[in-house]
């Protein structure tokens, strides 16, 4: 694996590359039945127009303009504040994606689990960060072998008990580990979710990490989101604690950090802002590395994060949505419905209802598995058969819900057909 990746890479492209020559076929559902036996590359090269080429509904679609505005607005931003990125890889476990990401100067890639860095690693990825703790044993012994075999993977995960050392001690030290893996001590909330709850959990995790052969503490690690995505001025200046709390411990365990630059990464999809307004402007005599994990600005949303990102919030429109579900009206039993063949198994829910764009004055009531229930007006001119276009709230759970995307230009020209691996 590592003598195709050229030096210093962060992925490996002709890997990447290699998806356009795997042909399309029945597994890949909304994709125009004409397509089948034909590898993206050869579609792609006909630049078609999607609905003239006759996809089936319902089908997820992305907006390769927005996609690219996006890109370069958040890699500006980072820019700006003195922050690298390393995007949460779980928002579309795509490595078409990720590699554009990259190429916009992401420094590594977020996982959430061992079967994610799997993936990663299987396209090369040699920056990887790792947000829990690792205590699977038979992933540990995973990770020491792909420490063998490339000398340039490098990953960082989060530690939160002495306990979790002592199983990843142990572990590492079975699999012959033949470099230290490297960590950071993970601070929690009340109430939130992992992460060392008081100072004396932090010294205890962080003196465990210094007598563990096989780890080196590299940093400190949080999560901001776990209190919520409320961004009112009260639920702010909860964050702001939150944080104000990571910046105290991260100048305290400064002086045990066994590299020569400390990670201090935190930073959902809601409030980088205030991660990169709290945890920047270190006391001269650290060297820190302020790493935020936001993954969602890629795609955005036309629900959660149009209310909640601070590049959406308020009158600012930093990002676009670039992600929607296109389906068709199967049934207009009554006067003010109608029902579309799109449900739960095609778009996400959990954090709002889709929104329709193509339709005045509709709106989403309700999902079933399959099917989606459409308020109109008496007097809306949708009628069965007609193709409505949806926005999504909370695009994680949607490119869970498909394996290959179109991704269209302005015209609806099928550019490239993008791979997630879920």
């Amino acid at each position: 694996m590592t003598s195709e990746i050229e030096p210093r890479a962060k992925i490996d492209h002709a890997a990447v590359a290699a998806l356009a020559d795997e042909p399309v076929d029945w597994r890949f559902k909304g994709l125009p039945a004409g397509w089948s036996g034909r590898p993206p590359a050869d579609i792609c090269a006909d630049v078609p127009e999607l609905f003239g080429a006759g996809p089936f509904s319902p089908l997820c679609v992305l907006d390769a303009g927005a996609l690219a505005h996006n890109l370069d607005t958040m890699a500006r931003w980072c820019e700006g504040r003195d922050v690298e990125l390393a995007p949460h890889g779980k928002t579309h476990m795509s490595p078409q994606l990720l590699a554009m990401q990259f190429a916009a100067g992401a420094c590594a890639a977020t996982a959430a689990t061992i079967s994610q860095v799997r993936t990663f690693r299987a396209f090369g990825v040699r920056q990887i960060i790792l947000a829990n703790q690792l205590v699977d044993v038979a992933g540990l012994h995973w990770l020491a072998t792909e420490y063998e075999l490339d000398d340039d993977f490098r990953l960082v995960c989060w530690v939160d008990s002495p306990a979790g050392v002592a199983i990843m001690d142990l572990a590492l030290d079975a699999a012959g580990l033949p470099r230290p893996l490297e960590v950071c001590v993970e601070v929690g909330a009340g109430g939130g979710r992992t992460g060392c709850r008081s100072a004396a959990e932090i010294d205890a995790v962080a003196r465990a990490v210094l007598a563990a052969p096989h780890l080196r503490l590299v940093g400190v690690a949080g999560y901001e989101a776990a209190l919520g995505h409320d961004v009112s001025p009260p639920a702010q200046e909860t964050i702001r604690g939150y944080l104000g709390t990571m910046r105290d411990i991260a100048i305290r365990l400064a002086p045990l950090i066994e590299s020569d630059e400390m990670m201090v990464t935190a930073g959902g999809s809601t409030h980088f802002d205030l991660v990169a307004q709290m945890l920047t402007g270190w006391p001269g005599s650290m060297s820190v590395r302020t790493v935020l994990r936001s993954g969602c600005y890629l795609t955005h949303d036309d629900g959660l994060y149009q209310q909640s990102s601070p590049l959406t919030r308020g009158e600012s429109q930093g990002l676009r949505p670039a992600m929607s579900v296109w389906a068709q009206v199967s049934s207009r039993p009554e006067p003010e419905l109608a029902l579309v063949t799109m449900g739960r198994r095609d778009v996400s829910f959990d954090q709002g209802l889709p929104t329709p764009r193509n339709a005045a004055n509709a709106v989403v009531t309700n999902l079933n598995d399959q099917h989606t229930f459409v308020g109109l007006p008496t007097d809306s001119p949708v009628r069965v058969g007609d193709w409505l276009q949806f926005g999504i709230s909370h695009p994680c759970t949607t490119f869970d819900k498909w394996q290959l995307i179109p991704l269209l230009d302005s015209d609806n020209r099928v550019v490239d057909l993008i791979r997630t691996f879920f």
